[in-house]
């Protein structure tokens, strides 16, 4: 680990101040420690920022919104968040090890990096780790590799359980800048590589996550999130699907449907929504929507098999979900 500075803050003031200098902002540090352990990321500072006041969930008629500080355990266990907006509870609980979740923060969560192997190993070939070296993956083990959004500079995928989740639900992320306030649709946060796959996110030089917002609607509380892994316990997904569904009368009205595991950000199907949308539940619909879920697939050598694996998780979830009473 290389030498670094610790500031802890206490306003926004100045942690924006010390981001703008060049600092890393820490909260739980479950994935930002292990990287510089690993001398994947060396800042030269840390500025600690549990002290700001962000950490409250709050749950209105116009949704929901979530302090960038607060922990992965204590919103996954918020009652009216596990009635409400199921899938954003299960996404968290199929997150991480229950250690983690009791550390880990919801903005700390957004901005957790690839697990790519090559990304962490600092002899190999790696883009996102350092732009213009190549990327290993393309021809080494991509077993657990994207098949959606990829290019010839990138192929990792996402990690965010919890992001996949947002982004079927529409949410907003609330940034505190130099130049003030901004919302960003997590649809948007998450950038596709590219030609800078080291450049993640939608961020400004020392801006601060301070808030996840998540619209209302009858969708939000017949939800729910399918993770498919090697192993039940603390794996990352081969393929995931978070599914919420407004039906009405016998007929599915409103359809959001984003999966994970499969695209270098969270991917949402909009091709499969409106197959969904106007159609009866049945067994039928799930399966014929599912049978676009994996519509501009690139599949590497060792990958292939998450084209199909990622129609039958989309489908079983759709089912699942459009069975709730």
């Amino acid at each position: 680990m290389y030498p670094f500075s610790y500031t802890k803050v206490s306003d926004e003031r100045a942690a924006l101040a010390a981001g703008l200098r060049g600092g890393r902002y820490i909260a739980g540090g479950t994935t930002l420690i292990d990287l510089m352990r690993e001398t994947v990321e060396r800042p030269g500072a840390l500025v600690d920022i549990n002290a700001l006041p962000l950490h409250d969930v709050g749950v209105t008629s116009r949704g929901l919104r979530i302090g960038a500080l607060v922990r992965m355990a204590d919103l996954a266990a918020h009652p009216q968040v596990r009635a409400d907006y199921p899938v954003i509870s299960q996404a968290l609980e199929l997150s991480a090890s229950a250690q983690l979740r009791n550390m880990a923060s919801i903005g700390g969560n957004l901005m957790q990096r690839t697990r790519c192997t090559y990304f962490r190993d600092v002899t190999a070939a790696c883009n996102k780790r350092s732009p213009g070296s190549g990327c290993a993956a393309l021809h080494g083990q991509n077993r657990a590799h994207a098949i959606l959004g990829t290019g010839d500079a990138c192929v990792a995928t996402h990690p965010s359980d919890l992001a996949v989740a947002l982004t079927a639900l529409d949410a907003v992320v609330h940034l505190h800048g130099q130049d003030g306030e901004r919302t960003v649709p997590v649809s948007e946060f998450f950038l596709l590589p590219g030609a800078t796959p080291d450049r993640e996110h939608d961020l400004r030089p020392g801006e601060l996550i301070t808030e996840i917002e998540v619209p209302a609607g009858p969708h939000t509380r017949r939800s729910g999130y399918l993770k498919v892994r090697d192993r039940q316990s603390y794996e990352f997904a081969l393929t995931s699907a978070a599914v919420a569904l407004r039906v009405d009368g016998g007929t599915i009205g409103d359809a959001r449907v984003a999966v994970g595991g499969v695209g270098t950000v969270p991917w949402r199907l909009p091709e499969v929504e409106r197959a969904l949308i106007g159609s009866s539940p049945s067994p039928g619909t799930w399966t014929a929507a599912a049978a676009r879920a994996a519509d501009g697939a690139r599949p590497l050598e060792h990958n292939a098999f998450k084209i199909e694996l990622l129609k039958r998780t989309v489908a079983r979830q759709l089912r699942t979900v459009g069975e709730l009473g």
